[in-house]
């Protein structure tokens, strides 16, 4: 039997703040933390011979009860590490996209966020996708009612594939980093057969290392999908 093929990789980068009260730091120091630890596993990713896509679970619906000089800080940290990975997506060959609610950020985030996409979109070697304001439910809510309005009477489990934001290949591996053990509202749809694998370790802690150590294991997994 030959080995598992990871095409689509989604991350739930969970422990940041924790990660930062261990030190003594402030919750912000996490955050700045975990930024550095996306680059260094998307730059991976772009290297590794079969991933196509790898979504990360950035900013969800959620996310927003957290207290307001946090959230406020986290927009401007998107909009800096937009700025800031320009080159990285440009000398890696890496796309940019986003998914999420998006009307919920200011006029200036949603302008950087969609010329980065713009400013990427031709890149080939990999697809990064930061989900923004997401939340699972809300996406398959979504595409039920887009489909509703396109007159729809009967709805296919191929029509709602089709119009969600992420039209992409389902998960193939969900990685959670922090200990935590639940997906969390993410990728509800698209997690359906997907290989789940929890891991202690904080996000900003997460090396490159450890994912291709995870990414071996997933390949000696048998993925049945239902069958024998």
């Amino acid at each position: 039997m030959g080995k598992t093929v990871l095409k689509h990789l989604a991350i739930i980068m969970d422990g940041n703040g924790r990660w930062a009260k261990k030190r003594g730091l402030k919750r912000t120091k996490g955050h700045e933390r975990g930024a550095e630890t996306i680059r260094e596993v998307t730059k991976c990713c772009a290297k590794h011979p079969t991933v196509e896509t790898t979504t990360f679970y950035a900013f969800s619906t959620e996310n927003w009860k957290r207290p307001k000089l946090e959230v406020e800080f986290l927009m401007k940290m998107l909009d800096k590490y937009l700025k800031d990975e320009l080159i990285t997506y440009q000398e890696h060959d890496i796309r940019f996209q986003a998914i999420g609610d998006l009307t919920a950020f200011s006029k200036a985030l949603q302008k950087r966020i969609k010329e980065t996409e713009e400013l990427t979109k031709n890149n080939t070697s990999l697809t990064q996708i930061l989900a923004l304001n997401y939340g699972g439910r809300a996406e398959i809510t979504h595409a039920v009612n887009t489909l509703i309005g396109e007159g729809k009477a009967h709805v296919t489990e191929e029509d709602i594939s089709s119009a969600l934001q992420t039209p992409y290949s389902d998960i193939d591996l969900l990685i959670r980093t922090s200990g935590e053990e639940r997906v969390s509202n993410f990728l509800l749809w698209q997690l359906s057969y997907a290989e789940l694998y929890f891991t202690a370790t904080l996000w900003p802690d997460f090396t490159s290392k450890e994912l291709r150590e995870i990414i071996t294991n997933f390949e000696q997994r048998n993925r049945r999908f239902g069958g024998i």
